[in-house]
């Protein structure tokens, strides 16, 4: 079987002396992973990073094997965030995060937002609000969304600025101000199109990963990208 597709790179592994396997998140496929042959070569080496966007031709006689690749390039950023140790901890928060999608379930909003963030890399006064959008959607596409839409104990939408750890959903600043203290902070530019100063991604990376501790990774046994918090540092040491 065969089939085309365009993809973002989220890892790349040896295999041999020369291939490698290449793990892409794909607009229609999802995650999937593939045999490059010849991927340690002077011509893909530049191809097969994280973060490049590329068309995928995947080929496998059974659709369970591992199946190869063959790519073409189509947006080649890697090299130059490669450069920056800031926007690098971005790229790899999002590919960590990107691989707890299960494989081969496509998930377009997901990968859409991660070409957005991609496309902002270079913008850091951007791209790390873009981040904690992107952790929303992940959050939601998981099954495990936020409802930010009213406020939990009042049913009304009215100034929700607080976000309940244990229902997830949006608080008003009337119903939560006695509860101020044991309740998240909820940043405006998550409930409209508003500029985010860094204290308000901050508060929204903090908010995410709650929730992604809870319900992804502390069931899984696992932990949260070392790198994210790095990109939490980088933002802690500029001015607020």
């Amino acid at each position: 079987m065969e089939w085309r597709d365009e993809g973002v790179i989220l890892s790349v592994r040896r295999h041999g002396e020369t291939s490698a396997i290449a793990e892409i998140l794909t607009a229609g496929h999802g995650r999937c992973l593939g045999l490059v042959r010849g991927g340690r070569s002077r011509l893909q080496r530049p191809v097969l990073q994280a973060g490049n966007a590329v068309q995928a031709v995947w080929r496998a006689r059974l659709e369970e094997q591992l199946g190869t690749y063959v790519l073409e390039p189509l947006d080649l950023r890697a090299g130059a965030i490669m450069e920056e140790p800031f926007r690098l901890a971005g790229l790899s928060t999002l590919a960590g995060l990107a691989g707890l999608l299960p494989e081969r379930e496509p998930h377009g909003r997901v990968y859409e937002g991660l070409r957005i963030v991609l496309g902002a890399i270079e913008q850091d006064e951007v791209w790390p609000a873009l981040l904690v959008r992107w952790e929303m959607g992940l959050l939601d596409e998981l099954g495990f969304g936020l409802d930010l839409s009213e406020c939990a104990a009042t049913g009304r939408n009215e100034d929700l600025i607080y976000v309940s750890p244990k229902s997830g959903k949006a608080v008003s600043r009337t119903a939560g101000e006695p509860y101020k203290d044991r309740l998240f902070r909820l940043p405006g530019f998550l409930q409209a199109n508003v500029d985010a100063s860094v204290a308000d991604v901050l508060d929204g990376l903090k908010l995410t990963g709650y929730f992604l501790h809870r319900h992804v990774f502390e069931p899984r046994g696992a932990t949260m990208p070392e790198q994210r918090e790095r990109v939490i540092r980088g933002l802690a040491e500029r001015p607020h």
